[in-house]
């Protein structure tokens, strides 16, 4: 029992399913004529009778359909061949089964009453009005989404009166739906009879044909596209906003150099920027003004290894020892164009006592300080402009090895004492007056205090720009005059 009870809901709750063709039918009239026949009950005495029928019908949501129907039949007696009027005026509810879009079958059930004759005239023949329950099923083929040919199997069972019979049949004739273009299945607000992209995503904005408009033409309709100004051509992603694979502000599909480096400057389609021609992209390039034919670091910095004041790759004597005049291309005065070896083991020697020399390669220590005996005087150090950040006293991570450095070799040296020296351009900048120099002094004295040297061993001293390494005014030798020299200083 419990079975058969499952399977009626099931089966009940299968026929509740909604259908996508007959949701599009919703609130759609159906206005109908066909010719019809019924075979009656012996009972009543009549023959087979033919005649027509009209109805009205509308449709329900969840496949229901609801409608009236009024037909005259014309039958004769079967004993006396006297024709008969039957009348019948009726009201049914349909269920209906969508095949296709414009097909279905249904089944009905309703409530009629049927008037045989009138006014009774002749005794012996069935007369009068009674009530009657109809049930039926029946087929609709679609010629067109509006126009159907319909027909159906009916039976009529006179409940009424003191006689009870059954009638049995049928009908074919034509259907017209009224209102079809009323319903818009895709909610675009187009109705389906004017809608020429019926199946529209849910909030995308449509034109006057139903269609998706997509200003940007990237795909993503306008309504959906989260970013509807997307440039033509790039690519984009499900909500319709441009792809950068490389973060380079260029969007994947326009970008021409899609594996551009994170932070690279690029141009407008997407390449890197190299100003300099150092090999380093700007963004990226520490020292965008590189000199054409200086060798520069992975930061695109360049190098003075010799501490000459010319850089590594344009100087033509790199070995020059320190403290040697040099001319332009980085050879001493006097010998133009001759190559000069560098010291033995690439150590300067030990400086006398006087004027702070030239600096040692920018940001970097010459010689092992921290291996070096107690008694020998240590090297000079140099701090170049960009051990510190562009236009202030703070130190960057690039000075860390060369100060650490000098702690080492003062460590190594308990008597030792060192000078500081601060070292400007001389142009008007701020970041070449006095007080300037002075704070990136005490930002190198503070580092070494941290470092445990204690502060009567490390002599601060300005030196301005008294004391340049070149002559050059340009940014690059204006940066080269601009450092930190840590010199050791003679006696107690």
């Amino acid at each position: 029992m419990s079975f058969l009870r499952g399977a009626v809901i099931g089966a009940l709750a299968f026929l509740a399913l909604p259908h996508a063709a007959s949701a599009q039918r919703r609130n759609v009239a159906e206005i109908g004529a066909a010719g019809s026949v019924m075979s009656f009950s012996d009972s009543t005495d009549l023959g087979t009778g033919a005649g027509g029928l009209l109805r009205v019908g509308f449709w329900l949501p969840i496949r229901l359909s609801i409608e009236g129907e009024g037909s005259i039949l014309k039958p004769k007696t079967k004993s006396g061949s006297l024709g008969v009027d039957v009348k019948t005026i009726s009201g049914s509810l349909l269920y209906n089964f969508m095949v296709g879009q414009n097909h279905s079958v249904y089944l009905k059930a309703g409530i009629g009453s049927t008037t045989y004759g009138s006014n009774c005239p002749t005794v012996g023949v069935i007369c009068g009005t009674g009530t009657a329950w109809l049930g039926g099923g029946g087929f609709r083929i679609g010629i067109t989404p509006t126009f159907m040919v319909r027909g159906e199997a009916v039976l009529n069972r006179n409940v009424g009166g003191d006689i009870k019979f059954s009638n049995f049949g049928g009908n074919l004739g034509l259907s017209v739906m009224l209102g079809y273009s009323l319903t818009d299945s895709d909610s675009d607000g187009v109705r389906d009879g004017k809608d020429k992209c019926p199946g529209t995503p849910k909030g995308a904005i449509v034109d006057k044909n139903g269609c998706p408009v997509d200003s940007d033409g990237d795909g993503v309709p306008d309504g959906l596209d989260r970013c509807p100004r997307t440039v033509h051509g790039a690519k984009v992603n499900a909500e319709g906003c441009a792809i950068d694979s490389d973060g380079d502000g260029v969007p994947d599909g326009l970008d021409k150099c899609p594996d551009t480096p994170l932070a690279a400057a690029v141009d407008a389609n997407g390449c890197p920027i190299d100003s300099d021609g150092d090999g380093v992209y700007d963004g990226l390039d520490r020292c965008p003004d590189t000199p054409k034919g200086a060798t520069v670091d992975a930061l695109g910095c360049p190098s003075d290894t010799d501490g000459d004041g010319v850089l590594d790759g344009i100087d033509k004597c790199p070995g020059t020892p320190p403290r040697t005049p040099v001319d332009a291309n980085g050879c001493p005065i006097g010998q133009p164009g001759q190559k000069r070896a560098a010291p033995p083991g690439g150590q300067a020697p030990p400086r006398p006592p006087g004027p702070p020399p030239p600096a040692a390669a920018a940001g970097a220590a010459v010689g092992a300080a921290a291996a070096k005996p107690t008694g020998e005087t240590p090297p000079v150090f140099v701090l170049r402009d960009n051990a510190f950040s562009p236009g202030s006293a703070r130190l960057r991570p690039s000075a860390s090895p060369t100060l650490d450095s000098v702690a080492a070799a003062l460590n190594a040296n308990p008597a030792l004492r060192v000078e500081i020296g601060g070292h400007t351009a001389g142009s008007r900048a701020e970041s070449d007056s006095r007080q300037f120099a002075s704070l990136r002094v005490e930002a190198v004295r503070s580092y070494l205090i941290n470092k445990k040297i204690q502060p009567q061993r490390l002599v601060p001293k300005n030196y301005s720009a008294t004391v340049p390494l070149t002559a050059d005014t340009s940014a690059t030798g204006r940066s080269i005059n601009r450092r930190i020299e840590i010199t050791p200083l003679a006696g107690p």
